[in-house]
């Protein structure tokens, strides 16, 4: 293993290779947990509610979904997905987009996130190197991805993920890794902060709800991850980006849908991590 780890730092094409196909892999299984979370939170809400309003009856026997059970089907013919049918992209590919026994279409976007969380992740090996900074870099890279799709399916933001997420954030920079101890505290604390005044204050006026807490939460593990100073950042970024997808969603869609802004916030998040200080320096004409 040392041996391995030692080429790898010494080889940049071979870490590129590496990374590359453990990221297809891991998209691959992002798939899986875009598309599951959401059921086991409605299974867990359900027995929850029936726990609260009917204590008394016995809870509805369901089929538990867990990320890992039970094993990937057709939604149509309900046949088991092979192993050498779950190959990323490359199944895809050879299946020419069908299943393999009743022809049902399967999805393009599955591919597309596997090729989108390989993408990403060698973007953070070209800007961090084989450095510590690059292996928690990938972690981030990896939530953020489950997190946008799964807020752009649904408009949830799980705590399951979020509020690990900051965990990690304020854990590593305990040892400076991205930022330092007390600007991690502050960029947790303001993160949540920020967009939970802008919320308040939206509810005050209008009487409505403009944004849910797993806004606040994500924009609160960002803060953990790398401080209040790129905070505005992102900010700016998340508006940006969800201006220009929004109005492109607008034209797409042909009926009003509920606009979920966690992903625009995952979005600029990512590139603030990535290329926040130059960003700023350009900004600041330094």
């Amino acid at each position: 293993m040392q041996e391995l780890i030692t080429y790898l730092i010494n080889t940049p094409i071979a870490l590129y290779i590496a990374v590359g196909l453990f990221s297809l892999c891991i998209g691959s299984f992002l798939n899986v947990v875009i598309y599951r979370t959401p059921k086991m939170m409605e299974q867990e809400w359900r027995t929850d509610c029936q726990l609260f309003l009917h204590p008394e009856q016995p809870i509805i026997d369901e089929n538990k979904i867990t990320l890992s059970k039970p094993n990937s089907t057709c939604p149509k013919c309900q046949t088991p997905i092979r192993w050498y049918q779950n190959i990323p992209v490359i199944s895809w590919l050879v299946l020419r987009g069908k299943c393999g026994d009743c022809h049902n279409p399967i999805s393009i976007r599955y591919p597309l996130i596997e090729l989108l969380t390989a993408i990403c992740g060698i973007t953070v090996v070209a800007v961090f190197g084989p450095t510590l900074q690059m292996l928690f870099g990938l972690v981030l890279t990896y939530v953020l991805i489950a997190l946008t799709f799964i807020d752009f399916d649904t408009q949830l933001l799980p705590d399951r993920y979020t509020l690990p997420l900051a965990a990690l954030g304020l854990g590593i920079n305990s040892y400076a890794i991205y930022t330092s101890p007390t600007s991690s505290i502050w960029g947790y604390i303001i993160g949540f902060l920020c967009l939970w005044i802008v919320y308040y204050l939206f509810k005050i006026i209008t009487g409505k709800e403009g944004m849910g807490y797993g806004d606040f939460k994500l924009l609160a593990a960002l803060g953990a991850w790398m401080g209040p100073f790129l905070l505005p950042l992102i900010v700016l970024l998340s508006s940006l980006v969800g201006a220009i997808i929004g109005i492109i969603l607008l034209k797409v869609r042909k009926e009003n849908q509920p606009f979920a802004f966690g992903p625009y916030i995952a979005i600029a998040g990512w590139i603030a991590f990535l290329w926040g200080d130059q960003i700023m320096k350009i900004y600041l004409g330094q």
